[in-house]
């Protein structure tokens, strides 16, 4: 994991939910955890990790991801046994 999936992991764990968090970046983390990644309909996105899955919508048109969604990545991460 490289220092910019670091900032992106303890971003994802602040309070309050910082809500400029682009998914992109998020992804990157997902990958460098070691997550599987795939395409769902629309704009959903399959994700499993450490046997946990999940599914997420990429945000569109915006590329920052919602508070809701990063407190939801936060759970999901906590889940699989990530955290800061």
């Amino acid at each position: 994991m490289n220092a910019r999936n670091r900032k992106t992991l303890e971003d994802i764990f602040k309070r309050p939910v910082p809500a400029s968090i682009e998914w992109a970046a998020i992804e990157s983390l997902l990958r460098a955890l070691g997550a599987e990644i795939s395409e769902g309909t629309g704009s959903r996105v399959r994700i499993k990790l450490n046997g946990v899955r999940a599914v997420f919508h990429r945000p569109h048109p915006q590329k920052e991801t919602d508070r809701g969604a990063v407190t939801s990545m936060q759970r999901f991460l906590e889940n699989a046994g990530i955290k800061p």
